[in-house]
Parts: C-alpha cells; sequence; structure tokens
C-alpha cells in the first residue's frame, strides 16, 4: 500500500501561514476598534459634562474672564471628540479591510483542503481497490489450491 502524499501541501503551509497572520491581524483591528470607539465614548461623556457645567454656570454672575476660558475648553474638547470620532471610523474602515483580508485568506485555505480531502478519498479508493483486488487473486489462488488438492 502507497503511503499517501498530497503534492500541495508547501502551498497548504503557506496559504495556513497567511490565514494565521491575517486572523491576527484582523483581532488587532478588532482590539483598535473597541478601544477608540470607548475612547470616544469618553470623550462625549467629558463633553456632556463640559455642557452642563457650561450652562449651570450662566446662571450665577457673569464672569468674562471666566466664561472666555471655560469656553476654549468646550472648543478643545468638542475638537478632541471629533478627532475620537475621525480615530473611531478609521478603525472601523481598517477592521472592515483585515476582516475581508481574513475571510479571503480562509476561503483560499480552504480551497486547498477541500483539494487535500479529495485527494485523500480518492487514495484510500485506489488503495481499497488494491487490496481488494490482492484478496481476489489471494482467493482464487486458494480455491485452485483447493480444487488441485480435491483432484488428487
Amino acid at each position: 500500500m502507497k503511503r499517501f502524499r498530497f503534492p500541495l501541501q508547501p502551498v497548504v503551509v503557506l496559504r495556513a501561514h497567511r490565514e494565521s497572520r491575517a486572523r491576527e491581524a484582523f483581532a488587532a483591528a478588532v482590539h483598535a476598534y473597541v478601544e477608540s470607539e470607548e475612547f470616544l465614548q469618553s470623550t462625549r461623556r467629558r463633553v456632556a459634562e463640559f455642557e452642563v457645567s457650561l450652562f449651570a454656570g450662566r446662571q450665577g454672575c457673569f464672569n468674562a474672564a471666566e466664561e472666555a476660558h471655560t469656553l476654549n475648553g468646550y472648543r478643545r474638547e468638542v475638537a478632541a471628540e471629533a478627532d475620537a470620532e475621525r480615530a473611531m471610523i478609521t478603525a472601523r474602515d481598517l477592521m472592515h479591510r483585515r476582516r475581508n483580508e481574513y475571510l479571503e485568506a480562509h476561503r483560499q485555505l480552504e480551497v486547498v483542503k477541500r483539494l487535500e480531502q479529495k485527494a485523500r478519498g480518492l487514495h484510500r479508493a485506489a488503495t481499497n481497490r488494491e487490496e481488494q483486488a490482492e484478496y481476489d487473486e489471494f482467493s482464487t489462488r486458494q480455491a485452485a489450491r483447493r480444487a488441485e488438492l480435491v483432484a488428487i
């Protein structure tokens, strides 16, 4: 019985490595997206708190210097919120790209694995046919030997 040998085994190894790297890149992109989303939420919370303090401060006496300082801080927080939102959108786009790359690498690996399974099935069928032919030949020889012994 011949040992099974898949001629595309190096391709399987390369595609498995590529799929593994793509999966790791996708996981890193998901992690970065989640972090950017959390940062955006914390920035939005700070902006909301700033808005509450900004409107609460207007109920008392008006102090132009304090209002200017508070408004300047509010503008910085709003700009930080916009930057965080842009970073989150960029991270989401990167995550979608990495996901598509991973899915494509996984599909390519699955194609080669299906080819290997098909080749294994064909090898198994050929091996079974060879074994059956050997058994048939053996039983034919045994029957012929018995016929000779009976004839004597």
